[in-house]
């Protein structure tokens, strides 16, 4: 064999060796099932920063609206598939606790976040990432052609001009609309609530499955308002859309988006899924996540996103998560007997 060949079988060779290299390297990675409710478009960014700084992990998202990944949790209660949750409201996170479905674990740094975003009860099981707010969505354009005023308060969703032009998030599928229910109830007390609801119901036309969706029907002129939540809003406004931003003066939920582990899950994956939340608690992280959100867990990281509501923190009420977690099911039961097998309204 001549020099150049045999140059070329040891290239080959090297080639070979490196490729199988990487394939032992990647067949190593422990894979995390992570089940989550965040916004698709985050997804991508947040799996690539995790694997970039956590090289021999890979994360398969499983990704619906809060509604559905909750009740999938609760089915798969005896034969959990998920190894961990990330970007799961805190009153889900409550019920499953309540159920005994969360592993017990205080991520390292977890102490130096806001104290709203750690866990209070023992033992310590949930932490939070970040934090979104209730906004409307209002079509100036549309409303213009209707001359609809832009609304202030909860109370002016209900004017006659309004009639089918409105869009929320149904509260059984999506946390936004559980949210937004809960929060009215708090904010109302609990009959007045109802009778709202019972009026504004006559002006929705459509209640979707995630809470994005009002919001992005908004900003397409579908509907006029769209109930939904301050992020998508502001995302909305700076892709173009001729909307304004509204949070109502009367106050407005707000919900954090959070992790937990699942319990009993092969010790691989648990330790895995453990430095995952590890690293969530990290600078670095929450600058990540302050690309997409406007109230991030760890002090210091200020990023206000392009067209993010100003006055959102302020008008943020002090909410009662443990009752919400607690009268969850039998509030979707009375909004489903009063609203569930009603016919869309039409213009």
């Amino acid at each position: 064999m001549g020099f150049s060949c045999r140059l070329a079988a040891l290239a080959l060779g090297a080639t070979l060796l490196i490729a199988g290299a990487a394939d032992v390297g990647a067949q190593s990675r422990t894979r995390v099932m992570v089940y989550t409710a965040t916004e698709t478009e985050e997804l991508s960014a947040l799996k690539a920063a995790i694997e970039t700084d956590l090289p021999d992990i890979e994360v398969q998202w499983v990704r619906d609206s809060t509604g559905v990944i909750t009740a999938r949790l609760m089915a798969e209660r005896d034969s959990p598939r998920a190894d961990m949750v990330f970007g799961l409201v805190t009153s889900s996170l409550l019920l499953l606790e309540r159920m005994n479905l969360l592993e017990a674990y205080r991520p390292q740094g977890a102490e130096g976040l806001k104290p709203a975003f750690q866990d209070t009860s023992e033992p310590y099981s949930w932490t939070g990432l970040d934090a979104f707010v209730i906004a409307l969505c209002f079509n100036t354009v549309e409303a213009g052609k209707a001359n609809i005023p832009k609304p202030e308060s909860w109370g002016d969703l209900i004017h006659p001009s309004l009639r089918s032009r409105l869009v929320m998030p149904h509260p059984a599928s999506s946390g936004t609309g559980f949210l937004i229910v809960a929060s009215w109830i708090q904010i109302m007390g609990e009959d007045a609530a109802w009778r709202y609801m019972e009026a504004l119901d006559r002006n929705v036309s459509l209640y979707t499955h995630s809470g994005s969706a009002p919001c992005v029907q908004a900003a397409r002129g579908e509907r006029v308002i769209g109930i939904s939540f301050d992020m998508r809003a502001a995302r909305e406004r700076s892709l173009g859309a001729p909307i304004d931003i509204i949070v109502p003066r009367d106050g407005v939920g707000w919900e954090m988006g959070a992790l937990a582990i699942i319990r009993g899950r092969p010790p691989a994956q648990a330790a895995a899924a453990r430095r995952i939340a590890d690293w969530a608690t990290g600078r670095n992280a929450n600058e990540l996540f302050a690309r997409f959100y406007g109230i991030v867990a760890r002090p210091g990281i200020v990023n206000v996103p392009p067209n993010y509501p100003t006055d959102a923190e302020s008008r943020m009420i002090q909410l009662n998560y443990t009752w919400m977690a607690d009268n969850r099911d039998r509030i979707l039961a009375e909004w489903s007997k009063r609203f569930e097998n009603r016919p869309p309204q039409r213009n």
